[in-house]
């Protein structure tokens, strides 16, 4: 399970990583054909100031996700769930 974590415009403290290794995590369970998980935050001006791009690397296409909110840990649970649900549909096909 590899994990790449990066944050642009601001530093991402042990307690938001630990968070995106849990949730992340958990979709390598979904979908054992996972290769590897980008993670990039970054932070913006604005109603919704993170903004959280999920890539899961997979054999095939790739799947994104990019979804923003007023907190990170809001991001980054909504990115989640969006893949958390395309993973558990191209399983069902």
């Amino acid at each position: 399970m590899v994990i790449n974590i990066q944050s642009i415009r601001f530093k991402a403290d042990d307690q938001l990583q630990a968070y995106i290794q849990e949730k992340v995590g958990k979709l390598f369970s979904v979908n054992d054909r996972i290769l590897r998980a980008d993670v990039t935050l970054s932070e913006e001006n604005g109603v919704n100031r993170y903004q959280c791009e999920i890539r899961l690397v997979v054999p095939g296409n790739d799947l994104i996700a990019k979804r923003s909110a007023n907190t990170s840990k809001k991001a980054v649970y909504s990115a989640v769930s969006t893949l958390s649900r395309r993973l558990r549909d191209q399983k069902r096909r």
